[in-house]
């Protein structure tokens, strides 16, 4: 019975020196390597480690130095200095959850089509580690990022877990080509919701502050988002840098402020901008909105040729349209100022009302073009209530026809400026008056014009100028059908006989002033040159001579 006892205790004390030999020997290179071979070998991952180390101080924690993990084939997933398995009773059970995992000083490469990991926890804590999601909403970035999910039960395309809470901190950040520092983000996900209660990070040296939160589909509500002091520069142009905005399924903004920024890309530029925006769905690239506002002000913004100093906008949105209370702005050395709403079931901009105060504008080369390209689906009418220009400068420098008018006046009322996407003026009362004015290197003094339009045609009751010491008078009416028949009479007293050279009609033989009249008919059709489509005739008198010429599709003969 003796030699029983002693042979059990023997065999006893042999199974726990060959336990500990094999603790020992796995805190060493040679089984760091046969426990990364073992798994490498008879699973579908790949694991490296230098060392394995277990402490009796700490007995319910192994740690993993310099580890690296993932599935066959592809990159690692994971790459870190050192791996903290906190150990519990659960691992009888379940052997691949732990208390904790912490992750020291490496690398997370993660994507959305990844499969999940064979690992869970009921925390995992990171430290000071890199994350990278180039297949996340928005290719992601981080470095020093430090924080913690609990619990951590990873799926396929969800790294976090699909009912987790999480707190993360980084050093810096990378969201879509924009960089952060300082970020600091809390929140949870569960059934593929998300929710971020705070978020903040220093941006563009500024600051981002703000909560938001996404449901299963994909769409985001941003309950706020404070944006301070940016400046930020891109090389986007303003539809790629806002094109994974409107790429999302819908985004509705509860509140928006945007304080001191200073943006700038390619072909587009604000300063100093200060923007609020409340209660306003982004969808499909549209809006929705049952009680929305914008306000905006700043010291100037740019898009193309187009530059804006001190604009300010304030404007309530509807399911009706949009209200603009006010909109003003200095604008090529002048003042600009509007009012009015857009309806969403028309499609129609009323301006109640437009002011044009000291204006010096040059009017771009391809004006004419731009004048007859249709306007965009949105936009079907422009109607106008009343409008008036004061001391405006209006200039072109289109070599076949310039013209330029100074202290040029205006006023108008019930202009219908667009209808059918197209511009024109299709109804409503027009006048202007300048102190002076060139037409094609011809001078005059005083012109003015008053018309009335309809949806048949445009009548124009008065047009004339000061020509040296005489007077230019015209009527004209311009059909509003598409061949835009011209009907114009015109009559000059003591005005010089050459007037109309440099506006198209030959030269007279006649030298000096004299009398003019002149019956006109043409076509103001698109891509019909004016001279081949007038016809008419040409009285010419001076003292006690009289000549009259008659023109035919722009050839004249006496």
């Amino acid at each position: 019975m003796k030699f029983f006892g002693k042979a059990l205790l023997t065999l006893l004390l042999l199974f726990l020196l060959i336990l500990l030999t094999f603790y020992i020997l796995l805190q060493t290179r040679w089984g760091a390597g046969w426990i990364s071979r073992a798994i490498s070998n008879n699973t579908d991952y790949q694991l490296h480690l230098s060392k394995m180390e277990h402490h009796f101080s700490s007995p319910s924690h192994l740690l993993l130095d310099d580890v690296i993990f993932g599935r066959k084939g592809h990159s690692p997933t994971l790459a870190a200095k050192q791996v903290d398995l906190g150990l519990g009773l659960i691992q009888f059970s379940n052997p691949l959850h732990f208390a904790t995992i912490r992750l020291t000083r490496g690398a997370l490469n993660l994507s959305e089509n990844s499969a999940a990991l064979p690992l869970s926890a009921d925390r995992l804590l990171l430290t000071q580690m890199a994350i990278n999601n180039p297949q996340f909403v928005l290719s992601l970035k981080a470095e020093k990022v430090t924080g913690a999910v609990s619990p951590w039960k990873p799926q396929a395309g969800n790294f976090i877990g699909n009912d987790s809470q999480f707190q993360f901190s980084a050093g810096s950040l990378n969201l879509a080509g924009m960089d952060a520092a300082n970020l600091l983000v809390q929140g949870k996900l569960a059934d593929n919701r998300l929710t971020l209660s705070n978020f903040g990070a220093d941006v563009a040296r500024g600051s981002l502050t703000g909560s938001a939160w996404r449901d299963a589909q994909g769409n985001w509500t941003i309950f706020r988002l404070q944006l301070s002091s940016l400046r930020f520069q891109t090389s986007k142009s303003l539809h790629d840098f806002f094109a994974p905005v409107f790429a999302l399924p819908s985004l509705n903004i509860e509140r928006l402020d945007v304080t001191g920024a200073r943006l700038q890309g390619p072909d587009w530029a604000a300063s100093d901008l200060n923007f609020s925006l409340k209660n306003v769905t982004l969808h499909k690239g549209g809006w929705q909105s049952n009680d929305g506002s914008l306000s905006l002000n700043a010291s100037s913004v740019v898009k193309g040729t187009l530059l804006l100093n001190d604009p300010i906008i304030n404007m309530t949105f509807s399911p009706q349209g949009l209200q603009l209370t006010q909109f003003s702005s200095r604008w090529v050395n002048g003042l600009i100022r509007a009012a009015g709403n857009w309806q969403r079931n028309t499609r129609k901009l009323t301006l109640t009302d437009l002011a044009c105060v000291g204006i010096e504008y040059t009017l771009p080369g391809n004006w004419r073009e731009r004048w007859m390209k249709p306007l965009p689906d949105w936009l079907e009418t422009i109607e106008i209530n009343r409008f008036s220009a004061s001391n405006n400068l209006i200039i072109d420098i289109n070599p076949d026809f310039p013209f330029q008018m100074t202290a040029l006046e205006g006023n108008g009322n019930a202009l219908l400026l667009a209808k059918n996407h197209h511009w024109g003026i299709w109804g409503g009362s027009l006048s202007f008056n300048a102190a002076g004015a060139t037409f094609n290197r011809v001078d005059v003094r005083h012109p003015s014009i008053a018309l009335t339009a309809s949806d048949s045609q445009i009548n124009v009751t008065d047009l004339s100028a000061f020509a040296q010491n005489g007077l230019l008078e015209a009527k004209a009416i311009v059909t509003q059908t598409p061949q835009r028949a011209l009907s114009l009479r015109l009559s000059g007293h003591d005005v010089p006989l050459n007037q109309l050279v440099n506006w198209g009609w030959p030269a007279l033989p006649l030298q000096g002033n004299g009398n003019l009249n002149l019956d006109l008919n043409a076509s103001l059709a698109a891509g019909v040159p004016l001279r081949q489509s007038a016809s008419g005739t040409l009285s010419a008198s001076q003292q006690d001579k009289t000549i009259q010429q008659t023109m035919n599709h722009g050839v004249v003969t006496q």
